[in-house]
């Protein structure tokens, strides 16, 4: 199975602070992978580099084969890597039809065109319609995201990521914040946005990422000290020192 995202020897400093030292890591295409670890195990860092938001101090980056250690997000992102962030990074005023159209633009060819009238570009118009059903929010369709609920909001957010078509999504604690039935909901449009497409997912929600995950690696102080599938994290006794605790079930 060929390789979407690879990680070799990957080191990120903050000054005289190492933050990631030393990460390996290989997810092939079309897995669902979450990383999890302990607050200040440098899991939004890590996510931070695959993205192009941090240079790296060390290492390289490898997406579907080719290096992208050094280049900006946004050309990153043309490569087919889309990534959603911890706080919810939507245009508030905008529909949520707009907000999504948007996002289609730039994959369709529609580029820095001033000359197109956005209601007359008919490809774009039906890719975020299609997008907005497949987030459960045709209904909202003329709503103004700011007013939203904040489980709409991170759906919306999701939409945004997956829209441009990207074969790699990022999803950055996609739960956070949601009670019960919103977490099961977002479970399960997340399962749906992602099916063959490679996901890799930062989640503090273990009864999510035992859900979705078909890989675990468990990020401890910028190394990873476990990497496997799920029933084995569970029972792994360093994991459960490290993160879940010793009376992980």
């Amino acid at each position: 199975m060929s390789t979407a995202i690879e990680l070799k020897a990957v080191t990120k400093n903050f000054g005289n602070t190492e933050i990631i030292r030393g990460v390996d890591l290989a997810i092939p295409r079309g897995e669902r992978h979450a990383v999890i670890g302990p607050n200040g195990a440098g899991k939004s860092t890590l996510f931070n580099l695959i993205s192009g938001r941090y240079p790296l101090s060390g290492g390289d980056i490898l997406l579907n084969g080719e290096s992208v250690s050094g280049l900006k997000p946004f050309e990153i992102n043309r490569r087919g890597l889309s990534r959603s962030f911890q706080i919810t990074n939507i245009f508030q005023r905008m529909s949520v039809f707009e907000n999504v159209r948007c996002a289609v633009l730039w994959s369709l060819g529609y580029k820095y065109s001033f000359w197109h009238r956005l209601g007359g570009l008919k490809d774009a118009n039906l890719r975020a319609e299609e997008v907005m059903e497949s987030i459960g929010l045709k209904a909202r369709r003329d709503t103004s995201a700011g007013v939203l609920s904040y489980a709409e909001q991170r759906a919306l957010e999701i939409g945004i990521t997956i829209a441009g078509g990207a074969e790699v999504i990022l999803l950055d604690e996609p739960t956070a914040g949601m009670s019960r039935t919103e977490t099961a909901d977002a479970v399960e449009l997340i399962r749906k946005v992602s099916q063959g497409k490679t996901l890799i997912m930062v989640e503090h929600d273990m009864g999510v990422v035992f859900d979705l995950a078909d890989k675990i690696s468990v990020l401890v102080y910028g190394e990873v000290i476990a990497s496997d599938k799920p029933q084995n994290i569970r029972g792994n006794k360093a994991v459960q020192e490290a993160y879940l605790g010793t009376e992980a079930h």
